[in-house]
């Protein structure tokens, strides 16, 4: 079974209050078709409620009908601003309908639909991601900075810039590629993520082999030939270092913001200097700083061994003039691969890496809409 044959069945499925179908809402989600084996994410108005179980009902049967037994289905509330999106008055029931144009956001009203999102108009936010050297987590940062700010309900984008070292597909789980359709390229959506990637069109894989003029023009394909629908922020998982693709970027959005990464130690936060000063040389704000890696935590008794030693994200937040948006744990997800959302690196919401991950991610919103 094919997304656009899974979206086909789907489509008669209704929010109960609202009677739109939640394929057409886009409130049907993170699907993943593996063999004889679908799970999706449901947005909806009421998790607990009956409506929830009525649309459980459904989407179960039409699948069944569809010889589809096997189906993992996770259901998450809507975020006010998707309640708004969708016409309905976060404190109320339904609204009427002609009340949705008025709530849309900038970007988005009628008219605004095919805006490219690199047009202002957009209303997307870029971030980039940047690192001064390899190894510091900076793609672990990216996937999960991403995941988080769609747990909180923002429509979120993530292009794997990293193209000699791509690595944000496997990291994510992602074991589908990308769709065309009417000439376009279809993201792959995970975790809430729309997700490009040099990955997918790579095999077995092989190395990629290109100078300069090439990773732009891939990059440039990412932003032009991708339909990637209405964003509110699209994250960029930049290479390590100050070359050829970190200069692209920063030509080709002049309004984008940067967070750069770094270990605690004194030299990968001198190296990550660099690429915090590069941000700032092209006019680019930079967020602030991750410190990664930044101790090891006994999960038995709970003492901190700064394996790497202390102060190098701080130092550098201060160097560059801007805040540590947080000092994450060395170590790896809870995640076991016969788990149906399985990924070797994005954390849960609820365990301790994932809940610092949602504080930094309303951190980087908060400064973001300041603007």
């Amino acid at each position: 079974m094919t997304r656009e044959q899974l979206e086909a069945i789907l489509r008669p499925v209704a929010e109960p209050a609202l009677q739109r179908s939640l394929v057409e809402m886009q409130w049907i989600r993170d699907i993943m078709i593996k063999e004889e084996r679908i799970s999706l994410t449901v947005v909806c108005l009421d998790k607990e409620g009956n409506s929830r179980r009525l649309v459980e009902e459904q989407i179960r049967a039409r699948l069944a009908d569809a010889g589809i037994k096997d189906v993992h289905l996770r259901f998450r509330e809507a975020s006010d601003l998707e309640r708004e999106q969708a016409g309905q008055d976060p404190n109320a029931t339904a609204t009427a309908a002609g009340e949705q144009a008025q709530t849309q956001p900038k970007g988005h009203a009628a008219g605004l639909e095919n805006v490219s999102i690199l047009d202002p108009e957009s209303g997307v936010k870029f971030i980039a991601i940047a690192s001064g050297k390899g190894g510091v987590g900076k793609s672990t940062v990216s996937v999960n900075l991403a995941a988080a700010l769609a747990r909180t309900g923002k429509r979120v984008g993530l292009i794997d810039a990293d193209i000699y070292g791509f690595s944000v597909p496997d990291m994510m789980g992602i074991e589908t590629v990308p769709q065309v359709e009417d000439g376009a390229i279809l993201p792959v959506e995970r975790f809430g993520v729309k997700v490009m990637s040099m990955g997918f069109f790579i095999q077995d894989n092989n190395p990629v082999i290109w100078r300069g003029p090439m990773l732009g023009k891939m990059l440039n394909q990412f932003f032009a030939d991708v339909a990637w629908g209405e964003l509110d922020y699209m994250l960029l998982d930049l290479p390590p270092g100050t070359g050829d693709v970190a200069l692209d970027v920063h030509q080709m959005l002049p309004h984008s913001k940067e967070i750069i990464v770094t270990t605690p130690h004194a030299t990968a936060a001198f190296v990550a200097a660099r690429a915090g000063a590069m941000a700032l040389k092209t006019d680019h704000e930079v967020l602030g700083v991750v410190e990664n890696m930044a101790y090891y935590e006994c999960e038995g008794c709970g003492k901190r061994d700064y394996v790497f030693g202390r102060g190098g994200g701080a130092r550098l937040a201060e160097t560059l003039q801007t805040e540590l948006l947080a000092q994450l744990p060395l170590g790896a997800p809870d995640n076991h691969p016969s788990e149906p959302d399985f990924s070797p690196s994005v954390y849960k919401a609820d365990s301790g890496a994932g809940q610092m991950y949602t504080e930094a991610a309303l951190k980087i919103i908060a400064k973001c809409e300041e603007d």
